[in-house]
């Protein structure tokens, strides 16, 4: 059997998804390591370990585990972050949320920036990146969320990052400085939902997905605790979940002075950005 052969089964076997063409693409490239396109393989033989390495992918995503775990990283944003069990997967919508906040920072001089609940640390440390007149302090609980945190620091060696591994519900931050931005994508899905979630996003840790009850707990844990550590003029840019934006924004409803809903791609009322 030829790469480019095996390149072909391996589209075919994982077409269940509808994506079978794209994940055939990321397990070569990122899995396989080859770079160039499959039909340059066509007169390639591929090797026993190269199939067996394959067939072991398929089957693992035959029982629903997530292609960026199997692949061991992800991109976001343009820059490659790695992930793994344990933490949230990016997603585009995020990107949607980190889009908000440099626009929102694009005339504020050395801005200082909080991302609560901040997992794998791709917002925290794209806006770091991309900002590296800012501070960025990142904030996680969860010990494996937080070891994926610190090796994406390590990755990209900014000096503007500091990774805080606490409890934000009852973390003392009074030693910080005050933020120009809180930017969070907190747990925000209903306790009761999340048993009907997609085989694939139940591989995700339930820490980073269960909001409680009403899927709030984490948006009344910063509009109580963390307001107070916004700057005057400051602002705030949250992610939640379809329907929640008139709920999330019910809670900060007397510190606000601006306030917008941003939907996404699919029309989803997925981020509340307001200024203090």
């Amino acid at each position: 059997m030829t790469v480019f052969e095996l390149y072909k089964k391996t589209s075919q076997a994982l077409s269940f998804g509808g994506c079978g063409e794209f994940e055939a693409k990321v397990i070569f490239e990122d899995i396989l390591n080859l770079e160039t396109k499959p039909y340059d393989y066509a007169s390639v033989t591929a090797s026993d370990e190269q199939i067996e390495l394959v067939k072991e992918v398929i089957e693992r995503r035959k029982k629903g585990e997530p292609l960026q775990y199997i692949a061991g990283k992800w991109d976001f944003y343009g820059l490659t972050f790695y992930v793994g069990d344990g933490v949230l997967i990016p997603r585009p919508e995020t990107e949607n949320l980190l889009e908000c906040v440099l626009k929102e920072i694009e005339h504020i001089s050395n801005p200082i920036i909080f991302d609560l609940c901040s997992g794998s640390g791709c917002l925290g440390i794209t806006a770091a990146f991309l900002r590296p007149d800012s501070k960025v302090y990142l904030f996680e609980k969860e010990d494996k969320a937080y070891s994926y945190l610190l090796k994406n620091l390590e990755r990209f060696n900014l000096k503007n990052a500091f990774p805080v591994k606490c409890d934000i519900f009852d973390f003392d931050f009074s030693d910080l400085p005050d933020a120009d931005v809180i930017v969070s994508n907190p747990p925000y899905i209903k306790s009761d939902e999340i048993p009907l979630l997609q085989a694939e996003v139940k591989f995700e840790p339930i820490s980073a997905l269960d909001g409680g009850k009403d899927g709030l707990n984490f948006y009344r844990c910063i509009a109580s605790r963390w307001i107070s550590k916004v700057k005057n003029k400051g602002f705030v840019a949250l992610e939640c979940g379809d329907g929640q934006s008139s709920d999330v924004l019910s809670l900060f409803s007397n510190n606000l002075s601006e306030k917008k809903v941003i939907f996404d791609f699919n029309n989803i009322d997925r981020i509340v950005v307001f200024r203090i």
